[in-house]
């Protein structure tokens, strides 16, 4: 194991402290080690080889810290607890590339809350089922403590007009917030939500209808070749017909022919496009 007393004796002006293997530094020493690099980040130039081995070393040094913040969210379970930890790195990352040994606070105090914060916001932006604005999500926290205070003031669920009281926004922005917060939970179509003599009920049986407009799609699509063997007489009145939903006296003025004999070209042309559809069906 790496000791403050080794690194110092194999210390030279070219560059930081040789440490062996960083990660197995203790705490108690890494806390000395640390200030010993910052101070040589001061003084090299960013980018060089020298500067990287230093940066890269108080980062592995300081892993510790990292794993005690994520640490506090172990009830989040082993595999969440992987991406913490990673989250928790890329704040411990930003703490010591904004620490300035001037600032005269030890590193642990100024890491610790860039780590947590970083973990925080990770939830924050993840934990979503459904994602929604940030402002939405902070309306949401802020709905729920409003909430429990007036229920447990009035005895009952407090109404749009008294949250919106206390929480300071409009009742249309305290409605938002409660839609938004639909959002934060999600549930499987597969749940089931009733059990019976026949059997579990699962929440798809219960949401959803048959769109009848999707038949129509298909139906569209059936019919664009057939409109297109029309000539360009019959696709006109089709389109003036149904596109533009003229009558058929309007039809019959734009095309000067009589209102009859509209209905008969328009009768012509819907059987023979219904006949073709049967025989593609």
């Amino acid at each position: 194991m790496a000791t403050v007393a080794a690194a110092k004796t194999e210390t030279n002006v070219a560059g930081p402290p040789e440490v062996a293997d960083p990660s197995q530094v203790a705490p108690k020493d890494a806390r000395q080690l640390t200030r010993l690099f910052f101070d040589q980040l001061a003084v090299l130039e960013e980018g060089t080889p020298e500067y990287q081995y230093a940066r890269n070393t108080l980062i592995e040094m300081n892993m510790s810290l990292v794993r005690y913040a994520a640490g506090r969210f172990r009830s989040r379970g082993p595999e969440e607890m992987e991406d913490i930890v990673q989250v928790g790195m890329i704040g411990l990352i930003k703490a010591i590339d904004r620490f300035e040994l001037s600032r005269e606070v030890e590193f642990t105090s100024f890491a610790i809350p860039y780590i947590v914060g970083e973990i925080k916001r990770f939830f924050r932006d993840t934990t979503w089922a459904v994602h929604v604005p940030r402002r939405l999500q902070e309306a949401r926290v802020q709905l729920a403590r409003a909430t429990e205070e007036l229920r447990s003031r009035l005895g009952r669920t407090p109404t749009v007009k008294e949250l919106s009281e206390l929480m300071s926004l409009s009742e249309d922005e305290v409605i938002e917030a409660r839609v938004a917060a639909n959002g934060y939970n999600s549930s499987s179509l597969d749940a089931a939500i009733n059990a019976s003599e026949d059997g579990e009920t699962a929440l798809q049986d219960f949401i959803g209808v048959e769109d009848g407009a999707l038949e129509l799609v298909e139906d569209f699509h059936s019919l664009a070749p057939l409109i297109a063997e029309l000539d360009e007489r019959d696709r006109q009145i089709i389109h003036m017909r149904f596109v533009e939903e003229l009558t058929q006296a309007q039809i019959g003025e734009r095309l000067g022919v009589s209102q009859m004999h509209v209905s008969r070209l328009l009768t012509r042309c819907l059987t023979r496009l219904r006949e073709g559809l049967l025989t593609t069906g």
